[in-house]
């Protein structure tokens, strides 16, 4: 065969099912073991399509002795289709006329490497076959795999809802994994458990697509009964694909099915930060239903005589709130939410008892309530009604904090005491709920001056200001006298000529 192409080998059908090979090839893989000559390949090699695949070929020759060709051969698992692919002699590489021509090339280290592999190149065995003189003619051969990584599985989930009362599988969800070679399983999983199939409650069908590249797209869709628990349930998809001897998966992302179910628990609340209100507070009642979709919501308040106000035209129906602006003690009482269920016309109740914390009746009492004199003594009682305990504090015209408790006793009075007083009201357990009233306490006396302007000595014609001071009850009136001349106000703003100014 030298000086000429080599024959392709030609395999057949054996008895044993399997591809057999004609003489010569079988010549060749016997001349592998006669010893003299070895021969190293990898028994598989897998390459990610697209990418080159570097195929090596080590070889030992006894006594130091040098080859004189490396012959490369393809062989594929269809009949008559051999071929002989590159002869790499001593004196250079030839590369035959195939259908890897334009892919191949040969490095310095004698590796053939196939560039942009294909999904065709697929499970094809690979021959280095060694010549070195007299040592003869050694070989070996590799596997090659190709492969496509899926892309990360896709799932969308049912957009419509899906109702729990149904007796039919429903879909719940699609995954779609892409581009992937060869061809992937998908599996399904609920809260993190698989889910396989079972009659009359889960169903999967899955649909393999051979795209025109040749790469392949899995869609599986999941179909399956609900309850009212799965609305909180999530699902998701799991591509698996064999890599390098090992099963590796891809995750999809979690999602949340909807789910319709009635009804079953209405619950009337009063939304507060605090869980009190007092009058005055703006109060929202929130109707809690657990149907998917929210039912219809009306609002109700009982009146006298086990009767019932309709309150639904001032509530959010659609949200299943009542807002209550500006609360007062009448606003106290028993309230009510009422569903309806469009589907199947069920109605449910909800009922909360709306207390609102007031005070009302602060009074205060003056003992003894005749007028007060100097050395007098008063009692200062206050009252006030509320659903509440009260605390009670007494306060002066400045604000300052005088007393504590419902009486404030004010002993041996003077012009000084009298003031103006407040009692301060305010519920305990209710922060922000309080109320005031106020009491002018007068002492009645002979008026008695305080402060005079001091003697001055002035020039004639001056003009000067004089001041006088002085307390009393009630508001006393002041009068001048110049040089025997009367003259009334507190202050007294004159040009004096020579003489003085008697009093005030």
């Amino acid at each position: 065969m030298a000086g000429g192409r080599r024959a392709a080998p030609r395999c057949g059908w054996g008895w044993g099912g399997g591809w057999g090979c004609c003489p010569f090839l079988c010549l060749l893989l016997c001349c592998g073991a006669a010893g003299r000559l070895e021969v190293y390949m990898p028994a598989v090699l897998e390459v990610e399509i697209g990418s080159t695949a570097r195929l090596e070929c080590s070889f030992s020759i006894p006594g130091n002795a040098s080859f004189t060709s490396i012959e490369w051969f393809y062989v594929n698992r269809r009949p008559l289709r051999s071929g002989e692919a590159v002869r790499h002699h001593a004196s250079g590489v030839r590369i035959d006329e195939t259908e890897y021509s334009e892919r191949l090339s040969v490095g310095e280290d004698k590796a053939l490497s196939i560039s942009k592999v294909t999904r065709q190149d697929n499970a094809r065995t690979f021959i280095c076959q060694v010549g070195a003189d007299s040592q003869g003619v050694g070989e070996s051969r590799t596997e090659l795999y190709t492969y496509k990584i899926p892309a990360p599985p896709e799932i969308t989930p049912n957009s419509a809802g899906i109702p729990a009362q149904s007796n039919d599988m429903l879909k719940i969800a699609q995954c779609t994994s892409e581009n992937s070679f060869p061809s992937p399983n998908i599996t399904w999983y609920k809260n993190g458990e698989p889910l396989l199939q079972e009659e009359d409650k889960t169903k999967i069908l899955t649909t393999l697509v051979r795209e025109s590249n040749g790469l392949y797209t899995v869609v599986s869709t999941l179909f399956s009964k609900v309850t009212r628990e799965d609305r909180n349930s999530l699902f998701h998809c799991t591509v698996h694909y064999w890599l390098q001897g090992q099963m590796r998966t891809k995750d999809s992302p979690r999602v949340n099915v909807t789910v319709f179910y009635p009804t079953e628990h209405v619950e009337l609340r009063v939304a507060t930060n605090a869980g009190i209100v007092k009058e005055g507070d703006d109060v929202k009642l929130v109707c809690d239903a657990d149907g998917n979709p929210a039912p219809v919501f009306s609002f109700f308040r009982r009146e006298l005589g086990d009767s019932w106000q309709d309150m639904t035209s001032l509530a959010d129906t659609n949200d299943g709130v009542l807002m209550l602006h500006n609360v007062s003690k009448s606003s106290s009482g028993l309230y009510r939410c009422q569903t309806l269920d469009l589907d199947d016309m069920t109605q449910h109740e909800g009922d909360v008892e709306l207390v609102v914390n007031y005070i009302e009746g602060v009074q205060v009492k003056m003992e003894p309530s005749s007028p007060l004199h100097e050395g007098d003594s008063v009692r200062l009682s206050c009252t006030a009604h509320s659903p509440v305990k009260l605390d009670y504090q007494w306060r002066d015209a400045r604000g300052r904090k005088v007393a504590e408790g419902n009486q404030l006793l004010l002993t041996n009075l003077t012009f000084e005491t009298s003031s103006n007083f407040s009692c301060r009201v305010k519920a305990r357990s209710v922060p922000g709920l309080e109320q005031s009233k106020q009491v002018a306490v007068a002492v009645k006396g002979k008026p008695r001056i305080v402060a005079i302007s001091a003697p001055l000595y002035v020039r004639q014609d001056e003009v000067i200001n004089l001041t006088c001071k002085a307390i009393a009850f009630p508001q006393p009136s002041f009068h001048w006298s110049i040089n025997g001349t009367v003259r009334a106000g507190r202050v007294l703003w004159a040009a004096l000529g020579m003489g003085a100014v008697r009093g005030c």
